[in-house]
């Protein structure tokens, strides 16, 4: 893993973290560095807009937001950067997390969020999606994509083998 991060990853509270853990062990698994930091949109503005202005002169290239409820993180960062922002909308109480999933995808033309679901699916699939985009101009990157994906093959293909040997045994009793 190389030290210069390559992923800024900001969420609304420190609440979040254990919501979003599986982008962390998806980038860890792709040898992606990160930081990671909380702040608001709404409590700390002005902190997200120096984070987000920032963020390509202290090497970032890619930036994940998490947040719950009103969830406008992701659309704040992506407001002030044109680094791609990805934003996982937290599960809440009320409504299950469609509010923030509401908040993050609704946004307005120009300015652009990538958005993955809820749940601790839509973080894993936040990290991946940070590689997938880092893969374009890194080729170790794009290997290590290659081997995922060929393992996602190898998985599905063991469990219907498994399935198919379960059935035959089945007619023969």
């Amino acid at each position: 893993m190389s030290n210069q991060p390559q992923v800024g990853i900001v969420m609304g509270s420190d609440s979040d973290f254990p919501k979003i853990q599986n982008a962390l062990t998806a980038l860890d698994s792709f040898g992606i560095s990160y930081v990671v930091h909380v702040m608001s949109a709404h409590r700390t503005p002005r902190l997200v807009e120096d984070f987000a202005k920032n963020a390509r002169a202290n090497g970032l290239r890619v930036l994940i937001a998490a947040a719950g409820g009103a969830a406008h993180l992701a659309g704040v960062v992506a407001a002030h950067t044109t680094l791609p922002v990805i934003g996982i909308p937290v599960a809440t109480d009320l409504m299950g997390g469609l509010d923030s999933l509401l908040s993050t995808v609704q946004m307005p033309g120009d300015i652009p969020v990538a958005t993955v679901g809820t749940g601790s699916g839509g973080a894993k699939n936040a990290g991946i999606l940070a590689a997938e985009i880092l893969a374009v101009a890194d080729d170790g990157v794009r290997e290590k994509l290659d081997a995922f994906r060929q393992k996602l093959v190898q998985k599905i293909l063991d469990k219907d083998a498994a399935l198919q040997e379960k059935l035959s045994h089945g007619k023969n009793a």
